[in-house]
């Protein structure tokens, strides 16, 4: 289990998928860091619903799973995919200030010094 925050950016259309009706939605947040990150997360069947309460603009933090799987191609060669599907979603009231180093210097008084 891990967690992901940022702002959302794109929120897809849901859409359904083979013969049972999977459903599958895109969902985009970008971190606020100093390199900010575009992070697509899939949320699946009924965890579709989750996302109707959030809106472009929103910042949020998401409960993922990562998923992976292999898939052979016709050549024989061997692919791998990984994705982050999203399980629990909550409204970030104010966004993650990015991280910054911070030096901190102690400064000694050379009349303060005491030698034990």
């Amino acid at each position: 289990m891990s967690e992901v925050s940022g702002k959302v950016i794109v929120i897809g259309e849901i859409k359904e998928f083979g013969a049972k009706g999977f459903q599958k939605q895109d969902f985009v947040i970008e971190t606020e860091e100093k390199y900010p990150q575009s992070i697509l997360i899939e949320f699946q069947q009924d965890n579709c619903d989750l996302t109707k309460p959030f809106k472009v603009g929103d910042n949020v933090r998401i409960g993922i799973n990562i998923r992976g799987r292999a898939w052979d191609n016709p050549q024989g060669e061997t692919k791998y995919f990984n994705s982050l599907v999203g399980w629990r979603i909550a409204e970030q009231e104010t966004a993650p200030a990015p991280f910054q180093n911070t030096v901190v210097e102690n400064k000694v008084d050379e009349d303060d010094f005491l030698p034990f």
